[in-house]
Formats: C-alpha cells, structure tokens, sequence
C-alpha cells in the first residue's frame, strides 16, 4: 500500500482533499524506500502509485511520469529497465534541465523532459501559450518556470518568475 493510500484511509472522506496536498509529504520517504537497480516496477508503483504517464524508451525500456503540480513543486520520471528494474529516479524541475529547453522544440519534447505543468495558460493577443512549472530555487524560493509556445506548441523562449501562486504573478508573454 502507497503512501497515498494509506493517507487516504487514515484521514478517510473528509481528509480527501489533505491528503491529495499531501502526497509531496510522501515522496521523500518513497525515494528512500527505492534503490536503482534492486527495487523493481511493483516497488516503484506500490510507493508512488501508478504513474500519470508512461514515457517508451530505447531497448525496452520505460520512463514513468510522477507529477507534483500543482500543488508541490517537483516532478520525478523514475526509469524501469528491459529486466524491470529501476534504473533511475529523478527530480526534474532543476536549472540543468530548464537550461535543455531550447526555442522550436515541441511540446511533448518539454512535457517528457519536466513532467505535467501547474499550469497552462493562452495569451491570444500575444499569440502565445505559457505552461508554467512551480519549482525551488535554493535554498527555498518557490519560482514558477515559464515556457512560452507559439499557437503550433513550438517553444518560443523560456523565463523564471516569481511564484505563480503569489501576488506579483502576472502570467509570461
């Protein structure tokens, strides 16, 4: 039984919407629970449950999508090799894979390398698309992290800004 399984028995109907916030609560005891190359798919989903999507790789492989948002501010794609076993666990909301986004990528190149966005927003007088990304900037600065997409969902820039869920958010475009 997950994490989020357990939460939702203890707290039981009224707890519903607590236990969804949280879930993030969950995953540090969940990531500890795993070990690349030991832990095997049932291990993976027991702890995180079943994954929003299933990404195919090369050789057999697969790349399971867990997101946080909107609530938390994390993203993970854990790895299960051709033996099902895991063979990576990773947090992918981080300035290393920001920096990846490049203008004329396409979307589902930027949904497989950071996940399901808080949000997404339509700007029609500009002609823009903002899918934004709640994040930490250490040491504990909670960002939003905007990709801007023309009308055919090719990247046209990318910016950081202030917490999407703050006062100052105004929406990127």
């Amino acid at each position: 039984m997950n994490c989020f399984t357990r939460r939702l028995r203890a707290l039981g109907l009224y707890g519903l919407l607590g236990a969804a916030l949280g879930l993030g609560a969950c995953d540090p005891q969940a990531i500890k629970e795993l070990e690349e190359g030991v832990s095997t798919e049932a291990d993976v989903v027991q702890r995180f449950g079943q994954p929003e999507r299933v990404w195919p790789e090369a050789g057999g492989a697969k790349t399971f999508e867990y997101n946080r948002q909107p609530a938390g501010v994390q993203n993970y794609m854990i790895t299960i090799g051709p033996d099902g076993k895991m063979s990576a666990l990773r947090q992918v909301l981080n300035p290393d894979n920001f920096r990846r986004v490049q203008p004329g990528m396409g979307v589902e190149d930027v949904r497989r390398m950071l996940g399901k966005p808080a949000k997404q927003v339509p700007y029609k007088l500009q002609n823009e698309i903002v899918w934004t990304w709640k994040f930490l900037e250490p040491p504990s600065e909670k960002k939003g992290f905007n990709v801007v997409f023309s009308p055919d969902y090719r990247v046209i820039r990318t910016e950081i800004g202030p917490d999407p869920d703050g006062p100052d958010m105004r929406g990127g475009g």
